[in-house]
């Protein structure tokens, strides 16, 4: 139950005075989820996007364009709309010393504008000046106030992003009755981390966040700010830890075994492991052979051989007795998984099966048997593994591959088919280390940072669309050579139908050149179908397979070299990465082609030079996180990333850190939440809505 001392900030911003149906409606749209109404938490939640600082007051022809001013004038004239333009704008011209400009009102009410602008009066106005065919004008100017009006006005005042229809003042207002309503919560910051950082109050550094005194008191560097991002990350990085405590509790089984699996299928290898690959072997075989339960994330670039570690890792638990599984986020890369590691296993006489959504009643009910038997020993699967009635004889160690593709509760419903089984859990997607904290706090990290040997660097090059037909006249010469190639194109917008005709229509076009040589695959296509586009190109049946980003993860074809990449502006860093990453992947020489359509902005050429000049992964998803921010750098709803009000993960790294420390020695000490700070943190995480932590401590 969330404590009743925070009931007001979770009622309705409609039932706010002087906000009404209508404009609750507003900012439903502004604030709240779809088809949820927006509440005074959302409302204060959400910081201003700027501040009008009437501090500087300039003359007209000096007044910045585009931005909100404040302006002294005189009122010359009054423009009615008469005539054929009657229902136009009603515009009044205003001057000073240097220049004028023109107030403009659509849907006016004569009466209030003749009142407020009386002619030959001085007023000030405030609004955002624009020019507009050739003239400066303010359309409906936020503020008209005589020198008793300016004087009752907040030198600095902030301002928000809106919505069509809602006004600055209109929130500012909204915003004024919601901190009336905010109530006395418990402190629950430590007051040294306080003092340390020299920051406020909660209460008090809400409402200068809202009440700016500076226009640096919203930027992400002021003790305001800090304070508030705090806040949040203290909140995050205890649920998580709350979470971890959960999936720890009950304790783990000791993993016991000689090695001698895990030796007998390294040999077979026609490689040897890198020094990172044996690092996050110890750390793996350090927790299986420990009495804890392992949640463990193997985070590595494109082609770092994480399978191969996640291999090893489960024959030490087979050879212990137990049984291990190993979930993909697609048939195609489970069904990869299993051509690759079954020889492996089946050499040693392991038996490993394949479980996926898509196989027939009879089969599946042979292999449900073969794992209820214990018979299986490695079980690779899709969300079928979870989502069947699969039931394991003594499932020791559950792998998962791509984490983003799958949520927390995915995660936990896999390792929850064995009592007290172990978790690897593997990324390829490369995460900045200051974002894997908040992403991952809940695991500990391996991480290979070095690629195999053997593995050709990627020729990059960025190519305007204009140079388009002598991209196809230098496929038409690689395909003749036997060569394979992809052609991936962009998501258009949200919009499927659209998405889906932008591919088919570059699918026919390269068909009508290439022929039968061309292959087509898509996020619409029923699985079968898709599978069966895959296979043809894994086989050389088709040379150029044209995709959407389904190709992004996992799909494997050592015989692919070319990779084109169609309106590479339109893509994230880490998601160029990824898809480079699908060739390069044998002994030839490989390239990736970004195509892209001028001119381009300053953040689009940015990461395109970024992709061209290294593959370090791990240095892409730093550049990637500068540019682009967190919220957007794997997808927040996919990722499961924390969507945060308040905290920046690149301006807030240190808070990060000291969050971290905080509820790692927080728990240690009160494990329940039950000391007084215990009980005021609890208020917190309800405030910041990671209460689902609080269930999984109530429920043991």
């Amino acid at each position: 139950m969330r404590p009743s001392i925070l009931d007001p900030l979770f009622g309705r911003v409609a039932a706010l005075p002087g906000v009404g149906p209508k404009t609750g409606a507003l900012f439903n749209r502004l604030l709240a989820k779809p088809g949820q109404e927006a509440r005074l938490v959302d409302l204060l939640f959400t910081p201003p996007s700027n501040t009008l600082d009437r501090r500087t007051r300039p003359r007209l022809a000096e007044a910045p364009l585009d931005t909100m001013v404040l302006v002294k004038v005189r009122v010359a004239e009054h423009r009615k709309p008469e005539g054929r333009y009657s229902k136009g704008p009603f515009r009044v011209l205003v001057e000073d010393e240097t220049g004028d400009a023109l107030l403009v009102f659509f849907l006016a009410n004569v009466d209030w504008i003749e009142r407020s602008l009386p002619i030959g009066e001085t007023r000030w106005v405030s609004g955002r000046l624009e020019l507009y065919d050739g003239y400066r004008q303010i359309v409906h100017p936020d503020r008209i106030l005589d020198e008793a009006g300016l004087a009752r006005l907040p030198p600095v005042e902030a301002v928000y992003s809106l919505t069509e229809g809602l006004q600055q003042r209109q929130l500012r207002g909204a915003v004024d009755r919601a901190l009336e309503k905010l109530p006395k919560l418990p402190e629950w910051q430590n007051a040294s981390v306080l003092a340390a950082h020299k920051l406020g109050g909660f209460a008090e550094s809400l409402a200068r966040l809202h009440h700016p005194q500076e226009p640096g008191d919203i930027a992400p560097t002021s003790p305001v700010r800090q304070r508030l991002a705090l806040d949040e990350l203290l909140a995050q990085q205890l649920a998580l830890r709350l979470l971890r405590s959960k999936m720890r509790r009950p304790p783990g089984r000791e993993h016991k075994s000689a090695g001698r699996l895990a030796k007998a299928i390294e040999a077979a290898l026609p490689f040897s492991l890198t020094p990172a690959q044996r690092r996050a072997l110890d750390d793996i075989r350090a927790d299986l052979a420990s009495d804890r339960r392992m949640l463990r994330l193997l985070q590595g670039d494109v082609g770092s051989g994480k399978t191969i570690v996640a291999a090893l890792a489960m024959a030490e638990v087979i050879e212990a007795g137990r049984q291990t599984a190993l979930m993909a986020p697609t048939e195609i890369v489970a069904r990869q998984h299993y051509e690759k590691l079954a020889p492996l296993f089946r050499a040693q006489g392991v038996e490993t099966v394949l479980v996926t959504g898509r196989a027939k009643s009879a089969d599946r009910a042979a292999l449900h048997a073969a794992v209820a038997a214990g018979d299986a020993r490695v079980v690779i699967g899709t969300h079928a593994l979870i989502t069947g009635d699969l039931v394991f004889q003594d499932l020791g160690l559950a792998v998962v591959d791509e984490q983003h593709r799958f949520g927390v509760a995915q995660r936990l419903a896999l390792g929850a088919k064995g009592e007290a089984a172990d978790t690897l859990v593997m990324t390829a997607t490369p995460i900045p280390r200051s974002l894997a904290l908040t992403l991952f706090g809940d695991m500990d990290v391996s991480i290979l940072d070095e690629k195999p040997p053997g593995r050709t660097p990627i020729k990059t090059r960025a190519l305007p669309q204009s140079r388009m037909e002598e991209i196809f006249e230098g496929l038409e010469r690689s395909l003749a050579q036997g060569a394979r190639a992809y052609w991936v194109c962009p998501l258009v917008e949200e919009n499927e139908t659209l998405d889906l005709a932008a591919v088919e229509a570059r699918f026919e076009a390269l068909e009508r050149r290439f022929g039968t040589r061309v292959g087509l695959v898509h996020g619409r296509m029923k699985g079968p179908e898709r599978d069966s586009a895959m296979e043809a190109f894994q086989a050389g049946r088709t040379q150029l397979l044209v995709a959407t980003t389904v190709i992004e993860v996992g799909v494997d074809v050592p015989e692919a070299t070319i990779m084109v990449i169609e309106h590479a502006e339109r893509f994230g860093l880490a998601q160029l990465h990824q898809l480079r990453g699908r060739v390069g992947r044998g002994d030839r020489d490989s390239f990736c082609l970004l195509l892209y359509k001028g001119p381009l902005g300053q953040a689009a050429k940015e990461r395109l030079r970024t992709i061209r000049e290294t593959e370090d992964g791990f240095r892409i998803a730093e550049e990637d996180l500068r540019l682009r921010g967190e919220g957007e750098i794997l997808g927040t709803r996919q990722s499961g990333l924390p969507n945060f009000r308040f905290a920046e993960i690149f301006a807030h790294a240190r808070l990060l850190a000291v969050a971290r420390d905080d509820a790692e020695l927080l728990l240690r000490r009160d494990p329940d939440l039950d000391s007084e700070r215990g009980k005021a943190l609890r208020v917190l995480l309800y405030l910041f809505e990671r209460d689902e932590a609080l269930r999984l401590l109530r429920a043991g």
